[in-house]
C-alpha cells in the first residue's frame, strides 16, 4: 500500500522560497530544503526533480505573488502619487515575517549571470513588472497628474531601480530612517 502523501506542494514551495529568499540559492543545501519544507531528500527528488527545479518553482511563486499585489495595485482608482508610494513603501516597511531584501533582486544578483534559464525567467518579470507600471505612469500622464514631458516608461525603471536599491540596502541592515529618505526622495522626483 502506497504511503499517503505528508505535504502539499504549494506549501513545500511556500517553505522553499522562503528558504532560498532568506539564504540564497546556493546557500540553501538540500539538507535546509528537507527542514525548510518538512520533506525528505526521497520526496524533494520526487516531487521536484531537484533543488533547481524547486527553485524555479519557488521563485515564480514568488513572482506570482508580488506581481499579482502590483496588478491590484496599478490597476485601481489610487493618483500616480499614491500607488508609486505603496510601492515604495512595500521595500521599506515589509511584512515583518518576510526575509530582509527580495527574492527577484537577489536571484538577479546570484544566479541571472551564469544561469541562462533563471535569468530569462528574471527578464520576463521583469518586463511584466515595468509595463503594469508604464501603463500606469501613462494613465497618469494622460489625466495630467505627471508632467507631459515625463517618459513614463523611464518613470517605471527609476521607480523598480529605486525598489531593488532599496531591497539591497534592507537586506544590507540599512535602517529604516535611511530606507524612508531614499524613498521620499524618489517620490518627489516622480
Amino acid at each position: 500500500m502506497a504511503r499517503p502523501r505528508k505535504f502539499e506542494e504549494e506549501r513545500a514551495v511556500e517553505a522553499a522560497m522562503r528558504a532560498f529568499w532568506k539564504a540564497g540559492y546556493e546557500a540553501t543545501s538540500t539538507q535546509d530544503l528537507c527542514a525548510a519544507t518538512g520533506l525528505g531528500r526521497s520526496s524533494i527528488y520526487n516531487t521536484f526533480a531537484g533543488k533547481h527545479d524547486l527553485f524555479e518553482k519557488a521563485l515564480r511563486h514568488y513572482m506570482d505573488e508580488r506581481n499579482a499585489a502590483l496588478a491590484e495595485l496599478m490597476d485601481g482608482d489610487l493618483p500616480i502619487k499614491e500607488k508609486v508610494r505603496t510601492v515604495l513603501w512595500w521595500a521599506v516597511e515589509p511584512d515583518p515575517g518576510d526575509p530582509a531584501g527580495c527574492l527577484v533582486v537577489n536571484s538577479m544578483i546570484e544566479l541571472a549571470p551564469r544561469d541562462p534559464e533563471v535569468a530569462e525567467l528574471l527578464r520576463r518579470d521583469n518586463d511584466k513588472r515595468f509595463e503594469m507600471m508604464r501603463a500606469a505612469f501613462e494613465s497618469a500622464r494622460a489625466r495630467g497628474e505627471i508632467d507631459a514631458a515625463k517618459d513614463p516608461l523611464t518613470l517605471a525603471r527609476f521607480v523598480f531601480a529605486t525598489v531593488s536599491g532599496l531591497r539591497v540596502m534592507a537586506r544590507g541592515g540599512a535602517g529604516r530612517a535611511a530606507l524612508e529618505s531614499v524613498a521620499r526622495t524618489a517620490l518627489d522626483a516622480v
